[in-house]
């Protein structure tokens, strides 16, 4: 009789005996810190910063990013990544505005679902075919970007009656953005159905060790084409938001998010390789990438060196966060 398979879970998914680690405890804590050490600076930069108007902005501004980011990091968190989600919340944006006029209210739902199937086709490709699935979602980048600019004649599309979206870009009391009240929704179904259900060891246990968790009997094959589902599901949301900003559709609107989004998962603390990490980080990675945006036009710095921050960014958080015990050999 073969040996029993034993899982190392994650401090997120599971309690370890004698509690998480030092290290596990201060990555958890080291997005938390970011944000906080970037609104004091911003407010010592900008005495008016703190005040009611500018921080709705940003909390509205952080909200479709936040949405995006939620999507792809459950992809992430099973050991994979979805780099189509700015293309396919660009695609997204382009259906809706042309969707809306004969859907009315029903175009939003439709949208989510075309973007959930989009992913989830993606996911059987990573699955059944056994494609990476950086080279799966590199490609479907590619395939919606140009089925956007095809269909909206490489230009916008501006939405006529904003009636049926007007739920994206309106204030609770005059104050709270109603993205950010979608983006928290959406953060907190997820992570809930994660944490009160098998989902979360099961996803735990993909990302940490594919093989061990097809050993245990865990369903990885459908579990992976789910988080893909889910990582579409939430480009098309993020679309949604975003067309509710701007009252139009545009083939290229999302398209400067990626990097961002990516950014925002490994900064809030989810390994790259998968199995560590959680929702709530990449809630509150998105809001320090957005005060770092915001923080760059208050010190007066160009927004073309944005990029070379994210690069940076990333570069550093995957360096912290990486489990260098499940990487033998860097390639």
């Amino acid at each position: 009789m073969s040996a029993p398979v034993t899982i190392r879970p994650s401090s997120d998914a599971a309690v370890v005996k004698g509690g998480p680690t030092r290290s596990e405890s201060l990555t958890s804590l080291m997005p938390v810190l970011a944000l906080v050490s970037l609104v004091i600076a911003l407010a010592a930069a900008k005495p008016g910063f703190l005040s009611q108007p500018s921080m709705t902005a940003v909390v509205d501004a952080a909200a479709p990013l936040a949405v995006l980011a939620a999507g792809a990091t459950i992809a992430v968190l099973c050991g994979g990544i979805d780099l189509s989600i700015a293309a396919l919340a660009s695609l997204s944006s382009v259906l809706l505005a042309m969707w809306l006029p004969t859907l009315g209210g029903l175009a939003s739902v439709a949208v989510v679902g075309v973007a959930a199937a989009a992913g989830a086709l993606q996911g059987a490709a990573h699955v059944f075919l056994r494609i990476p699935s950086f080279i799966v979602t590199l490609g479907g980048m590619s395939l919606f970007s140009s089925i956007a600019l095809v269909i909206s004649g490489a230009a916008p599309v501006p939405v006529i009656d904003d009636g049926p979206i007007r739920w994206g870009f309106t204030r609770i009391f005059d104050v709270v953005p109603s993205a950010a009240v979608v983006a928290v929704v959406v953060v907190a179904v997820l992570a809930l159905l994660i944490k009160a259900t098998p989902l979360g060891s099961w996803i735990t246990a993909t990302g940490y060790s594919e093989p061990a968790a097809r050993l245990a009997g865990i369903p990885v094959d459908p579990l992976k084409i789910g988080a893909f589902c889910v990582s579409g599901a939430c480009a098309g949301l993020a679309g949604v938001l975003l067309v509710a900003r701007t009252f139009s559709g545009g083939p290229t609107m999302a398209d400067s998010l990626l990097l961002p989004a990516v950014a925002a998962i490994v900064v809030g603390g989810t390994a790259i390789t998968g199995g560590h990490g959680g929702l709530w980080r990449t809630l509150v990675g998105a809001l320090v990438v957005t005060l770092l945006r915001v923080g760059l036009s208050v010190v007066g710095v160009s927004a073309a060196y944005e990029s070379i921050l994210y690069g940076a960014l990333i570069v550093a958080a995957v360096a912290l966060t990486l489990d260098r015990s499940k990487v033998m050999v860097v390639k």
